[in-house]
Order: C-alpha cells, then structure tokens, then sequence
C-alpha cells in the first residue's frame, strides 16, 4: 500500500471509503466480501486478551497488509478494567499508540464480543440479577460506542436462572437482542455516534440455535423485531453459527456452515465462527463462504509457550526469574480454572488433578492473569537474566505472530488491502 501512516484508526483510506457508503464500516467490507470475494475470504478476529498478543496482532496485520479486527469479551475489556486492565478507552489508546509507534498502516477496526446477561464472570460469581446484569451490559455498550468501536455482538444466549443444559427459548433471546440493539442505537443516536456494525447469535449449545430450524426462525423473528421498530438499518453483518468447533473439538464443518451461510446471506449477513482456536482446516473457512472467524485462547497459549522457551533459556545459563512458579500461583489463585473442569474433576483440590490437567489449566488460564503484579515482575526478571543472549520480548511477540500468520494465509487475507482498493479505489 501507498498510504501515509495516521495515527487515528478511522483516517486510513479503506476505511473512510467504506464510511462514505453511509453503512457502517464493518457492514460494508462484509458487503464487499458478498458482492466480489463470495468463497474466497474470511476476516480474522483476534481477541486481544493480553498487551503480547494486542502487540504481535498489529504486526501480524502490518505484514499480511490486511484489516485487523480486535474482538474483546467484556471478560477481558470492560468499565472496571477487566483481566488485561484496560478498559474500552484505554484498549483504543494503547492500540493506536502502538500502531504509531510500530508504524502500522492497516484498517483496525475494534468490536465486542459476546455483549449478554451474565457472559461477564463477575456477574456470575456475585450472583446478579437479570436487571443488573443487563443494566451492567447495556453501560458496556455505551462504553464501547463511546470509545469508537466499530461492531457490537449482541448475545443474550444465557439465562443463570435456568436448569443446567437447559437451552435458552429463541423467543427469550429475540425480545433480549431486540432489547440490546435498541439501546445501542438509541445511545448512538443521542451522542451524534456514527452507524455501527451488529453481530448476532452463538455457537453455543444452551443458546438455542444449535439447528438449522432453530437458527432460521431466530433470523426471521429477528427481522420482524427490528422492523416493527424501526431498525432495518442495524440488521446484522455477522450471525455466529455452530460450525462444529468449541472447547473439545477442533474439526470446522464446512458442509454445515455453507446451509448456514445460505440462510444468512438472503439478509445480507454472513455467518461467524467462534472457537476457532487450533482448528484442524482453516483453508476450508474461505471455501464454505464463512464471513470470518474469532480466534483467542489460542494467542495467548503461544504467549505462554514461548515464555516457556525462555525459561527453559533461562535455566540452561545458571538463572531462575520464577515465573512459572508466580504464573501457576497466580492461576490457582485467581480461581478461574475452575471454570474449565471436567464433570469427574469437580471438587478436587488443584494439586489433585492429573499433572498434564494441571499444565492446560495453566495454559489456558494464563489469560487471566497476565497482568499479577507477581507475575509481570517475574517477566521483567526472565527478559533481564536473558539480556546478552536472547531479545525476549521480540521472542515471544514473533512467536504469537507466526501462529496468527498461518490463519491470515489460510483465510486469503495475505494483501487482502490492496485488493479491497483495487475494487474501492479504482
């Protein structure tokens, strides 16, 4: 691209041609996607659930020299900060400042992920109600508008008051996404915001829309809801569909995304993979006409390895910073964990589960708690002992981009930019 660097997200080309539209940003690429790369691309999200991983996702976008979406859960940026510590405006600040500072010169454009009652685990944990926990997620979408975000998911999919494995009625979560747009749009409205981008639905089992019949009357229901109100103009861009993938399984079914995507595209819409962390055939995304793929877990998971790597660095030149001590003390600490055993497993204390339980755990929970003052020091002492024999933060950020690497190819996103101004800037 031939574009001067800007420090501001919303002055790159693409994405004032793409506002010009009058349609939000998102929604319009997803309508270039449909009307000129139709089975051929799929956009890639990347949770930015750590300041590693944020880092090697611009670099990773920079050198595909295609758009960037950051997609965070309420989780991992929220009003109180959440488990990276940033809240909305502050994950906009931090990525436009490294953007400058790396020279990154790519759309990035900033999304919420999974905005419901009780997908927050602090609303969980200290028992909301359903009037708390949607007050708490409708002044969340307010922040995220007031930040700049460019797409909102809406997914009120959840319901604590049910049995467990109950599946949530699609006329619940209709009148709730219903209730969460609105909102949205009103606020927009009355702050002079610009249009912005929904996504809709969940991969979910206990969300309802594991089968077609039921994914297709949540469309229809959907749509007359928004037209009764007014509301044609914040249809969704993205529906997240079941496409095989979740916790357990890593198998993307392109035959089931394809009937999924045939309802959707009618809408102008296209479908949305979520768990796609470590998924077996990414080639095949593009291929079933998915419209993009969410990818989080799977990030940080290499943050974690290569901060292995360099322990083990570490301990062969006679020096021990202990953070994967202060990393497993902060995970059992932090509690979290919980939240991944298996039915056998409840109730057993950490130490009792089986050891390569205990390394996943982890693993996996490393997300939470990046930001412990324990283990941010640890770090700073593992880069320091290894000063002289290896750059260590460069390390890990390179390790990070090359596993984003290989979905920016499998997607055909690689000069996905200069493509999109082929047919926006002729």
């Amino acid at each position: 691209m031939d574009t001067a660097h800007s420090t501001s997200r919303s002055a790159h080309p693409l994405v004032q041609t793409l506002k010009t539209t009058d349609t939000p940003v998102v929604k319009a690429l997803i309508q270039v996607l449909t009307d000129h790369f139709e089975r051929q691309v799929s956009l890639l999200a990347i949770c930015p659930n750590s300041e590693a991983v944020t880092k090697a996702a611009l670099l990773a976008a920079q050198e595909a020299n295609a758009p960037l979406l950051f997609t965070s859960t309420l989780n991992q940026v929220d009003r109180d900060g959440g488990y990276t510590g940033w809240t909305h405006d502050e994950l906009i600040e931090f990525v436009d400042g490294e953007a400058d500072r790396l020279n990154v010169d790519v759309p990035i454009l900033p999304c919420l992920d999974h905005g419901g009652p009780w997908l927050k685990d602090r609303h969980v944990l200290e028992d909301y109600t359903f009037k708390e926990t949607m007050g708490a997620v409708k002044q969340s979408l307010e922040s995220c508008i007031d930040a700049g975000y460019e797409l909102l998911h809406i997914d009120p999919t959840v319901d604590t008051r049910r049995p467990d494995g109950e599946p949530v009625p699609i006329d619940w979560v209709v009148e709730h996404t219903l209730e969460l747009i609105e909102h949205a749009e009103t606020y927009r409205r009355q702050k002079g915001r610009p249009p912005i981008s929904y996504e809709v639905g969940t991969e979910e089992v206990h969300g309802g829309l594991a089968n077609l019949d039921k994914f297709e009357r949540f469309l229809d229901d959907l749509d007359a809801g928004l037209r009764a109100r007014g509301l044609e103009d914040a249809w969704p861009c993205f529906v997240v569909g079941k496409v095989g993938t979740d916790l357990d399984t890593s198998y993307f079914e392109p035959d089931t995304a394809r009937d999924l995507t045939v309802r959707t595209t009618s809408y102008g819409a296209l479908v949305k993979g979520h768990y796609t962390d470590y998924v077996d055939n990414p080639d095949d995304y593009p291929l079933a006409g998915m419209g993009g793929a969410n990818v989080g877990p799977e990030f940080t998971e290499e943050e974690y390895a290569a901060l292995m790597d360099l322990v083990e660095l570490e301990g062969k030149i006679g020096t021990s910073s202990g953070l994967k001590e202060a990393l497993r003390t902060a995970v059992v600490g932090s509690g979290r964990w919980k939240k991944w055993l298996h039915a056998d497993e409840e109730g057993r204390a950490f130490d009792e589960l089986e050891n390569d339980r205990q390394e996943w755990l982890v693993r996996t929970g490393s997300r939470y708690i990046w930001t412990d003052p324990e283990v941010q020091a640890a770090r700073q002492r593992l880069y320091e002992n290894l000063e002289g024999h290896r750059d260590a933060e460069a390390y890990v950020l390179w390790t990070v981009k090359q596993a984003m690497m290989k979905y920016y190819h499998a997607f055909n996103l690689i000069d996905f930019n200069d493509r999109l101004e082929r047919v926006l800037l002729p």
